[in-house]
């Protein structure tokens, strides 16, 4: 399966590399930011919270620009300095020492982080046909996953909050590992550059925000993306802890084993996953997320109508929720860059791939602010009963795509491609 999801140009492959890499120094440093900030460097809590907003609100500021850029000049001059600037401001956060010092490094990360996701996945696509375009999302997600991993495990036997230098080897550590896909995408001359012809002086413009918009399936889709992101991903930090902790009543130490259930479930089951939807409906495995996420939602429910009768079964049906949302994510990771990809021109790829990664921008401010006062309503149901519901909606909002896509875009037409056409005697 492994090497069925690999993609056929050695480029795409030995960008996947970079990727595993980054991602191991992302979670060297992943789930001690706050920590890091309040309990090492003296920050109250509201001011910490308040500095990772700003790096949410500022990257969500920049990323349209980060898609203009990139249609405009190609991946490769983008993704490159914003990888730089990413090494620069992580291994600044070594030397924090006050809240001004902080919102300033913070900003030069956001600077970073602005454009590189959406670069790199204009890079993979276009170095990808439709046909494995799919297989290398979900692997990407895989290798992501897998890499946050390995550096959180590694990360948690080194850290000590008594010890300021086992925080900045970490972030000194993720900076190094941010300059590795630099590295490797500049051994790789030909990849990354601009993918639209370019214009003479009489032609018209390709178009901008406004023609991506205008793209009624790629409209719905983004629709489908905010409504499940919502009420989803962005209520993995905050929702889902507090409800486990205020709510369930587990210890703390349950939520750390249910996020490691979810990444073992990432790890294990994508190539998996990826075998099982390749020549399926695109639309119809979204709609499936939706209900997986729903089902996971349920199941973390069950655990608070529960916990005060049996504090074991409460805390599997915690970490039970972690796993059962990471299967879903294992379907939502290979199928959302593909149809996001699948509906692009080449002209406009960039815009497309940014405006894909502003939804989890935009969940990502609206799904903690709601989470708080939905929890404190009738002891968190009113929250359970939410989420449940708008991953449902957003089901149906997947189902209407369905027939505004082409069969090829939907994902159907990619194993009848494969066959050759017959040729006249």
């Amino acid at each position: 399966m492994l090497r069925r999801a690999l993609p056929r140009r050695p480029e795409a492959r030995r960008l996947l590399v970079g990727t595993l890499l980054s991602a191991i120094g992302r979670g060297l440093t992943l789930p001690f930011l706050f920590i890091y900030l309040t309990d090492v460097r003296g920050l109250t809590d509201t001011r910490a919270g308040l500095v990772i907003g700003w790096y949410g609100a500022v990257t969500l500021a920049l990323s349209p620009l980060g898609g203009t850029l990139i249609d405009r000049f190609g991946a490769r001059r983008v993704v490159l300095p914003c990888l730089v600037i990413e090494a620069v401001g992580t291994g600044s956060l070594a030397l924090v020492d006050s809240s001004a010092s902080a919102f300033a490094v913070m900003t030069v990360i956001a600077v970073g982080s602005s454009a590189i996701w959406s670069g790199q996945n204009t890079i993979l696509a276009s170095l990808t046909d439709d046909g494995e375009r799919q297989r290398v999302f979900g692997l990407n997600f895989a290798l992501l996953n897998l890499g946050i991993g390995i550096g959180g495990m590694t990360s948690g036997a080194i850290v000590d909050t008594g010890r300021l230098g086992t925080f900045q080897v970490i972030y000194l550590l993720d900076a190094v590992t941010y300059l590795l896909p630099a590295l490797i995408l500049l051994t790789l001359p030909g990849v990354g550059h601009r993918l639209g012809n370019p214009r003479g002086v009489d032609e018209p413009s390709a178009g901008g925000y406004l023609t991506v918009l205008r793209d009624r399936p790629f409209r719905r889709l983004v629709i489908f993306g905010l409504i499940l992101t919502t009420c989803g991903y962005a209520q993995v930090e905050v929702g889902f802890a507090a409800y486990a902790v205020r709510v369930v009543e587990v210890n703390p130490r349950v939520v750390a084993w249910a996020l490691a259930a979810n990444t073992v479930m990432i790890v294990l089951a994508q190539l998996l996953v990826i075998r099982r939807i390749e020549g399926r409906s695109r639309t119809r495995a979204l709609a499936v997320v939706g209900a997986v996420f729903a089902t996971a939602w349920l199941v973390l429910g069950a655990g608070g109508l529960v916990s005060g009768e049996s504090a074991l079964f409460a805390a599997l049906c915690v970490v039970a929720c972690s796993a059962i949302f990471g299967f879903g994510e294992t379907m939502l990771s290979p199928v959302m860059p593909a149809l996001t990809n699948a509906l692009a021109t080449d002209e406009l790829r960039g815009r497309y791939n940014a405006m894909s990664s502003m939804i989890f921008g935009i969940s990502g401010v609206i799904g903690p602010v709601t989470a708080g006062p939905l929890i404190g309503a009738a002891n968190g149901m009113v929250w359970v009963a939410t989420v449940v519901g708008g991953c449902l909606v957003a089901s149906l909002v997947a189902l209407s795509l369905r027939r505004l896509l082409s069969t090829e875009q939907d994902g159907l037409a990619t194993t009848a491609s494969a066959s050759p056409t017959p040729v006249p005697a």
